[in-house]
């Protein structure tokens, strides 16, 4: 984890339930006698991070309807730190300017959007192919003036592209970040998740299964997986390098690095790569620019 995360350490739960009451009946104690919440069960992820998203980042409220991604804060908020380094070290951007970011396929959470608004300070725009994911992102948004003023988002109706048509000539971007669905089938994605609260032990599976698939379709799962939709960023980003300093995706599968690295070879695109470890998830932030000839 970064270290500069504030949640590097353990979560302060006293603080937080003064913040979102409701997050009390999920606390219980592990092994060492410490307060934790079950992890594999999303009602109690869900409580924990909105807790956090009203206590830590000014929010009046936040609803997400059961069966849409819950976003784990840390791991979000670590992705964004990442990206405000490198643009530090590589385009000598200040820890404090006040960038511009997209985020593709912003989710029903906007997670992205409102953590690089609150935390900050950046303009944020999120764009998503469902409209009812940018309709609910959008309610969230609406319950603070500081949000509705640093971030808009917007429904890509045409789902051939990413964000062709959503970026306009005169638009400059510091940055663009990408959750992508990482399965490439619905059936694949159920295996993950079902493998996920054995490993962690859930006693109450086919609940969370049906919580955990009631209209994330997008947001799990594509045509393709990881792989085929991060080549379609990939091929899509040449169109707008002279409007967008970094690109970026997170990858979730090792694997799929040898085809992505393949592609950016491809376009010509130098890359970097940086190891997300996040408790016992792996992954890896995957960022690329382009050369801009001046003369």
């Amino acid at each position: 984890m970064h270290p500069l995360n504030p949640y590097y350490n353990r979560y302060d739960f006293k603080r937080l339930i003064k913040f979102h009451p409701l997050l009390q009946k999920h606390i219980i104690l592990n092994p060492s006698n410490e307060e934790t919440i079950d992890f594999s069960s999303s009602i109690a992820v869900y409580a924990l991070n909105k807790a956090i998203l009203l206590a830590d980042f000014k929010l009046e409220n936040y609803d997400l309807p059961i069966g849409y991604l819950i976003p784990p804060i840390p791991g979000r908020l670590d992705y964004l730190l990442h990206i405000r380094d490198f643009l530090s070290e590589k385009f000598n951007t200040s820890q404090n300017e006040q960038l511009r970011g997209l985020d593709i396929g912003t989710g029903a959470n906007g997670i992205y959007c409102i953590l690089g608004a609150q935390y900050f300070n950046w303009k944020m725009i999120g764009i998503d192919s469902d409209e009812k994911a940018i309709e609910i992102a959008n309610n969230n948004i609406q319950h603070s003036d500081e949000l509705k003023n640093k971030v808009k988002l917007y429904h890509q109706e045409n789902k051939s592209f990413l964000f062709k048509n959503i970026i306009k000539s005169c638009d400059l971007f510091d940055f663009i970040v990408c959750n992508p669905p990482f399965h490439i089938s619905k059936e694949e994605a159920i295996k993950g998740s079902l493998r996920k609260l054995n490993n962690l032990g859930s006693k109450s599976i086919n609940t969370e299964f049906k919580l955990n698939f009631e209209g994330q379709a997008n947001e799990l799962w594509c045509n393709g997986g990881e792989v085929l939709f991060i080549k379609r960023l990939i091929k899509e980003s040449l169109m707008f390098k002279q409007q967008v300093k970094v690109f970026s995706t997170l990858v979730a599968k090792a694997n799929s690095l040898i085809i992505i690295e393949k592609q950016l070879n491809k376009v010509k695109a130098n890359f970097y790569i940086i190891p997300a470890n996040l408790g016992n998830k792996k992954g890896r932030y995957v960022m690329w620019w382009f050369e801009i000839n001046k003369s």
